[in-house]
């Protein structure tokens, strides 16, 4: 597990988390109150409440822990079944550390594992045109659940890979005035003159997190790691590790892209008998 968590505190600021994730590049953060862990933020929730800015409201409540004597397989396998990319790790209501998807592939790097990942390890995706908007580059990720999608020149040749840790980077915070007009009649309501309507104006800030309209080339990743389909997942995983990269594009024996291997499937070979 990482030790040295960075978490944050509710009652709290959005805009705190944001700087954090884009500072840190991590994809969550632990929020405590008066010490104890009480929900997690990550970069889907800002991503995908763009209007919210309570932490309470962003967080995943009461998250699932494990004690810090939980085995690797175990922590493996509950990341896979549930989808999770980070467990913390808690002993006596204390947070002790954070044992994220990246420290699995860790340790499967030195497993010395030689299976070929084209066996049972690779899935296939799909990709992008590189002058995508931002905005829908990542609207079409919150739809489909893919955390990185590849990008494709008009030629179809492979230029990049965008992650929502790339939008992230690329986030803002945009604030606006909004007025509503508010009366206690409505053209509607016979019972009602316009001369002793009763109007109110009121007036309310919104904040919201945006994405730039540029296109996914300016934001994306360029300089791509990719892996053969008869490379051994040992060795993905230490490429991931190396790179701190959570996807690598799978080629065939024309240099082209036919998967992709994630490191949520990576991890699958600490299961494996």
């Amino acid at each position: 597990m990482t030790e040295d968590v960075v978490s944050v505190e509710t009652p709290g600021n959005r805009d705190d988390v944001l700087r954090i994730l884009k500072r840190t590049g991590i994809s969550g953060v632990p929020v405590t109150k008066e010490g104890k862990l009480v929900g997690i933020i990550t970069r889907k929730d800002l991503l995908r409440k763009a209007d919210e800015t309570q932490l309470s409201l962003l967080m995943t409540s009461d998250p699932l822990t494990v004690p810090p004597d939980t085995t690797i397989e175990e922590a493996a396998e509950i990341m896979i079944k549930r989808n999770f990319r980070r467990l913390p790790v808690v002993e006596d209501g204390r947070l002790l550390g954070i044992l994220s998807v990246a420290d699995l592939v860790s340790a499967v790097s030195q497993t010395k594992n030689s299976e070929e990942i084209r066996l049972k390890y690779t899935r296939p995706t799909f990709a992008l045109w590189e002058d995508t908007p931002l905005p829908l580059v990542g609207r079409i990720m919150e739809i489909s659940g893919y955390d990185a999608v590849p990008i494709l020149n008009q030629d179809s040749m492979l230029t990049g890979i965008i992650s929502e840790r790339d939008l992230i980077k690329q986030a803002l915070i945009e604030d606006s005035v909004e007025v509503s007009d508010l009366s206690n009649g409505t053209d509607d309501d016979e019972w009602t003159w316009e001369s002793i309507r009763d109007m109110h104006t009121i007036s309310f800030g919104i904040s919201k997190v945006q994405l730039p309209l540029k296109p996914v080339k300016e934001a994306m990743i360029k300089d791509v790691v990719a892996v053969p389909q008869n490379a051994e997942i040992s060795d993905c995983a230490l490429k991931m590790k190396r790179s701190r990269v959570d996807q690598l594009p799978v080629t065939n024996g024309d240099k082209k892209m036919v998967s992709m291997l994630f490191d949520r499937d990576v991890i699958r070979a600490l299961l494996e008998k």
